[in-house]
């Protein structure tokens, strides 16, 4: 499995149809784009437990994508619908952090 990892910050001032609009288009994407397996998003832990270091930018929410292998990773990029997910996402976002990663297995 590859996982897509989007680590988020919204700019200031980004306003409800602006971000009902990113939300739409993700949803869109994740539905439409056949390589995407899931496609998740949450918000950061409003009370974070002791062990989490200070001192880093926040990025208050997280977009996780998965898909079967890598080739399904670079069609999701070249999709149509990604563009589009992304000039609403670069329209959005104040800073992003994005990373992805080949999971190897579980650890039982």
């Amino acid at each position: 499995m590859t996982v897509h990892v989007v680590l988020f910050r919204p700019r200031p001032g980004l306003d409800d149809a602006e971000r009902d609009a990113l939300l739409e288009a993700m949803r869109t994407a994740a539905r439409d784009i056949p390589s995407v397996r899931r496609f998740r998003i949450g918000e950061h832990v409003a009370d974070p437990p002791a062990y989490v270091l200070g001192g880093f930018p926040s990025f208050p929410f997280v977009a996780l994508l998965e898909f079967d292998d890598e080739p399904g990773l670079r069609a999701y990029l070249a999709h149509p619908l990604h563009a589009a997910l992304g000039a609403r996402f670069n329209a959005a976002a104040e800073a992003a952090l994005i990373y992805d990663y080949v999971l190897s297995g579980d650890v039982r």
